[in-house]
């Protein structure tokens, strides 16, 4: 599947229908750091494809979403599970990081 561009058209279809954990990057593409993080998030989108979907929200592009998930800084990563918020974090993050970030915001039938 790979990481899908979150809008607020699909964000209704895509997060809070899914019925597989989602991690949203909120980032632009003027952010060094979020730079650093897209090919960390490709990455677990292959490996866990199917078991978490991934989703890029453009702060610039988006503004409303980050405003609804009161995004402050960027990269920040939101983790949602059933529609319903989980966690976040915010800066660079490696692969463990974000590994344990889902593992620790699921419900127990969940496993990677």
């Amino acid at each position: 599947m790979g990481v899908v561009t979150i809008t607020k058209e699909n964000f209704e279809q895509e997060v809070l229908a899914c019925k597989i954990p989602v991690v949203l990057d909120f980032w632009a593409d003027w952010c060094e750091p979020c730079k650093m993080q897209a090919p960390v998030i490709e990455e677990l989108a292959k490996e866990l494809d199917g078991k978490v979907k991934f989703g890029k929200v453009d702060v610039d592009k988006e503004a409303g979403l980050a405003l609804n998930y009161q995004v402050m800084n960027i990269p920040s990563l939101i983790v949602m599970n059933c529609g319903i918020f989980r966690a976040r974090t915010a800066g660079f993050q490696t692969k463990e990081q974000i590994l344990q970030l889902i593992a620790d915001n699921q419900d127990a039938s969940f496993s990677m």
